[in-house]
């Protein structure tokens, strides 16, 4: 889920780089053959313990189902791993990459995407794409207003909750204006992460939304507009409301676990992430108090789909498919969901799924921080990827802490 700020400059002075080895379509039966051996190296972002086991666990899987080794490479940041692609591509290091697979979305997939720098198209070749609800779900092929084209395989939905303790504050404020007066009232008892850390300009995007009397300037890419009348109102909330701060706005938390943190010991009241089982999978291992629960705006709250991509220069394409297809599996996606492992929302059409598979998913229990699907209210759609990271970028200038 984490979004580069600098590759779209690096990437267009590059050129297109040659054609991938692994014909297209895919025959799968050669795929599985040619994998066995192979060590994948899936570049993920490696900051929280849960996902980091989650993946140790796929990885035990690939092993044991088809005789791949999966090694997690763990990202601070998505951009790392794009670069190094970068980097790769001006070395003439056109096959044999360090990189196989990335979790991918947003600004990443775009650049990379834009400079022809993906292997593909893919995903509608893996066998279990047939089990992915594009029909119910159709944002898993567009990826922040940009189409996918088999680019991409998703594997997990995500929408940004809010989380409180309701035994300190049972009435949270539902929309972004009832935020503003609570923090005025409530001065230390809020924050968000740093941007350019993707929840925290996320933020400041679920706050434009918030701010904007017509939302849908923000699905074309910025320099199609005002920027500077669009984001006036805004810059007018984070004024007005960084002085309210936790540690007066001087200081913010780095991730979503630092920010889940700060709500564990007290610090604030409500926290966020953009996966709504966080809450319940963090009691459940004790480190939240049982009486936190989650809400969302009345006016909606973002929605957006992860992907797997395989860079155009990956050393273990084969593996790499291998994997992007066994995320899909209705096991390993209902593990996914399972809020005592992850709690991510699965792709998965469960219509689609044999009798077998679907009980894997009714047996789940939610947790007891967990909305019902039907309280999940308006999934927003993610503006364009220049928003992001045009407005962090803007962010750093007026309220980095160097300043």
């Amino acid at each position: 889920m984490r979004l580069m700020l600098t590759a779209p400059a690096l990437l267009a002075t590059l050129s297109a780089p040659l054609a991938a080895e692994v014909a297209l379509p895919l025959d799968w039966p050669s795929v599985t053959e040619a994998a066995r051996g192979q060590t994948v190296y899936w570049h993920a972002w490696g900051g929280d313990p849960r996902i980091n086991a989650f993946i140790a666990s796929v990885g035990d899987d690939l092993q044991a189902r088809y005789g791949v080794t999966l090694e997690h490479v763990r990202l601070a940041d998505t951009a790392d791993a794009v670069t190094r692609v970068i980097v790769e591509r001006q070395a003439a290091r056109d096959s044999g990459g360090a990189v196989d697979v990335i979790w991918i979305n947003g600004a990443n997939f775009a650049a990379m995407r834009e400079q022809d720098l993906l292997f593909g198209p893919f995903a509608e070749d893996l066998p279990n794409w047939t089990l992915v609800d594009t029909e119910a779900n159709p944002a898993v092929l567009v990826d922040f207003t940009l189409p996918v084209e088999g680019y991409g395989s998703p594997w997990a939905m995500f929408q940004m909750v809010f989380e409180h303790d309701s035994a300190t504050l049972p009435e949270p404020p539902r929309s972004l204006g009832a935020l503003r007066a609570w923090i005025a009232e409530n001065p230390g008892r809020f924050t968000y992460p740093q941007p350019p850390d993707f929840l925290g300009t996320s933020f400041l995007k679920q706050a434009l939304y918030g701010v904007l009397d017509d939302p849908s300037v923000l699905m074309g890419p910025v320099e199609d507009t005002d920027y500077a009348t669009v984001t006036a109102p805004l810059w007018e909330f984070l004024d007005e409301i960084t002085p309210n701060l936790w540690r007066q706005g001087r200081a913010y938390p780095a991730n979503e676990p630092a920010l889940g943190q700060l709500l564990a010991d007290g610090e604030i009241d409500i926290a966020f992430s953009f996966n709504p089982g966080r809450a319940s999978a963090a009691i459940a291992d004790g480190e939240l108090q049982d009486s936190v629960r989650t809400f969302v705006f009345d006016e909606g709250t973002l929605a957006n789909s992860s992907y797997l991509s395989i860079p155009y220069n990956a050393a273990n394409k084969e593996g790499a498919l291998l994997l992007t297809n066994l995320i899909l599996d209705p096991e390993i996606q209902a593990r996914a969901q399972d809020p005592a492992i992850l709690g991510f929302q699965t792709v998965l059409g469960l219509h689609l799924l044999t009798p077998e598979d679907r009980a894997r998913f009714d047996a789940l229990e939610l947790g007891i921080a967990t909305l019902a699907p039907d309280e999940m209210g308006t999934g927003l759609k993610e503006p364009h990827p220049s928003w992001m990271t045009t407005i962090a970028k803007d962010w750093t200038t007026r309220y980095g802490t160097s300043r």
